[in-house]
């Protein structure tokens, strides 16, 4: 059982930077695949970034390539995400989650914090 909260987001204008935290519970944290996730009103869910257990392998959507960072600490049982020139499309609500694989299908990931909104002004 893996429990995930995010924290980090917020309201913040085009060009800005965020930082996203995951907090999780549990030993077996440094077990999972970490996967970042976002919804905008009206759409579908979507995959952004994800990183391997030991973080040697990372992926990202196209959309936010050179501009975000996925990142993990497995000591602290915390995966990041560095959100740097952000656009008012990326405006959504941010969720972390955790995967036994290293996939970017969402129906994959077995454990999902809560989410945190990120909003982008224009």
């Amino acid at each position: 059982q893996v429990q995930l909260v995010e924290s980090g987001g917020g309201l913040v204008q085009t060009g800005g930077s965020l930082r996203l935290s995951c907090a999780a519970s549990g030993r077996t944290f440094r077990s999972y695949a970490m996967g970042w996730f976002r919804q905008a009103p009206g759409k579908a869910r979507e995959f952004v970034a994800m990183i391997s257990w030991s973080g040697g392998n990372i992926y990202y959507v196209d959309s936010v390539k050179g501009r975000f960072t996925i990142s993990r600490d497995n000591a602290k049982n915390t995966v990041y995400l560095q959100m740097n020139s952000l656009k008012p499309e990326d405006t959504a609500v941010y969720y972390c989650a955790a995967s036994e694989s290293y996939v970017s299908d969402w129906s994959e990931y077995k454990y999902w914090g809560q989410g945190t909104q990120v909003t982008v002004s224009s």
